[in-house]
């Protein structure tokens, strides 16, 4: 380079373009030891005429490795200078900013915006994904005040609790006819193609009136028929007649019994009917968890598994719809997993699903085995995906 070989006049060599361009291996480590190239602030910026050669510029791959390259070098630099004793060492942050390397500040500055860039990947993968800005058009979403409604079933879920005990106060039921009956309500359910809604609407209304109400034995298959009749009336459009659920239960009762029955049923509980059950926190968490429908039908497998055990009863429906997901989550992918998104929607940490995770694992487990296996052949079928053949997550049981 014609103008500025004054600096180190046997630090390059000629480029002969038609060998490509290349350094000479030794000579150019060799010269590089014997010349001492001075600061560039004390090169003289005034120096014209020197001759333009085309140079061929290698890109790097990235910011961040030029970067690094660059930190190095000033680094080696540094430290050989420390080392020799003609010399005084100098901080950089003694320097004013004028009299700085233009190299320094732009290393510098590069690094502090990798490191930005890098903080704010970290904080994006754990931010809280806003799960309703899709259905801003849609009026049935009612995004305006969504979260004020689940805020309310949060703060009302206790009123449609029961006590987890109240099978004590039964003389002639027990908590396996409990079993018994609902695992048949669930075949009874998937026979009459109801929705969702009222399964889960049914079982509350038999533990609320149980509650209440002592029931002999011959009565509580009554009950349960019952439950589910009021059930459909509430959530379903078409609902089946008195007469179908007489005949469900092989005629065991009378049309007029199962009408009397309601009536005392809607009366213990005061025509109290809307209370906030598990499905409606499901729905709404496995939004937040971004589910697919694979997810979707492991997580009401897992959850109508445990409709069944009286056990459960003691975990409010919240926490259950939370836990259900949790816990299809780790079946599906064989690792924890509980974004900030659903913590955040749910109010729940990962520490808190754990005891009632680990009861479903159980469950989920032996599911297929013994006399009570409803939930588990309706889950087998290829209309809810087979959910019930998933792996249950074993691994979450292993600090038992």
């Amino acid at each position: 380079m014609g103008g500025s070989n004054e600096n180190n006049p046997g630090l390059f060599v000629p480029l002969n373009l038609q060998e490509g361009p290349r350094m000479r291996g030794s000579k150019f480590v060799k010269d590089m030891g014997l010349n001492q190239r001075r600061a560039l602030a004390s090169i003289n910026q005034n120096i014209v005429g020197a001759a333009h050669f085309p140079c061929v510029v290698n890109k790097r791959d990235s910011a961040e490795e030029m970067a690094a390259e660059m930190v190095s070098n000033k680094q080696q630099c540094y430290e050989e200078t420390r080392k020799s004793k003609d010399c005084s060492v100098i901080e950089v942050e003694e320097y004013d900013d004028a009299a700085i390397p233009m190299f320094v500040k732009h290393t510098e500055a590069m690094l502090d915006e990798i490191d930005r860039m890098e903080v704010e990947m970290e904080d994006a993968e754990d931010s809280i994904v806003d799960i309703d800005c899709g259905d801003l058009k849609d009026t049935l979403a009612v995004v305006e005040y969504i979260d004020d409604i689940y805020a309310y079933y949060k703060k009302t879920e206790s009123s449609g609790c029961v006590s987890p005990t109240y099978m004590d106060r039964q003389f002639d039921i027990n908590e396996k006819m409990r079993a018994i009956l609902i695992d048949w309500l669930i075949e009874v359910h998937y026979k009459f193609e109801l929705m969702d809604e009222t399964l889960f609407l049914a079982i509350n209304l038999i533990d609320r009136f149980l509650e209440r109400c002592t029931v002999v034995r011959k009565k509580l298959q009554l009950v349960g028929v019952t439950a589910m009749l009021l059930a459909c009336k509430y959530e379903e459009v078409s609902v089946p007649l008195v007469e179908d659920f007489v005949l469900i239960s092989d005629n065991a009762y009378t049309r007029i019994e199962v009408l009397d029955m309601e009536k005392l049923m809607v009366n213990t509980l005061q025509f109290k009917m809307s209370v906030p059950t598990p499905y409606m926190f499901m729905k709404r968490f496995l939004k937040a968890a971004l589910s697919d429908k694979k997810l979707e039908l492991l997580s009401f497998f897992i959850i109508e598994v445990c409709l069944v055990e009286y056990e459960m009863l003691r975990f409010p429906p919240s926490l259950l719809a939370a836990a259900a997901i949790y816990t299809a989550q780790c079946s599906l992918y064989q690792f924890k997993q509980w974004s900030k998104t659903s913590e955040w929607h749910t109010s729940y940490t990962e520490d808190q699903l754990l005891e009632c995770s680990r009861m479903m694992v159980s469950f989920h487990q032996k599911a297929g085995y013994g006399k009570l296996t409803g939930v588990h052949r309706k889950y087998s079928t290829s209309k809810f995906g087979y959910a019930a053949k998933a792996e249950p997550a074993l691994f979450l049981l292993g600090g038992l």
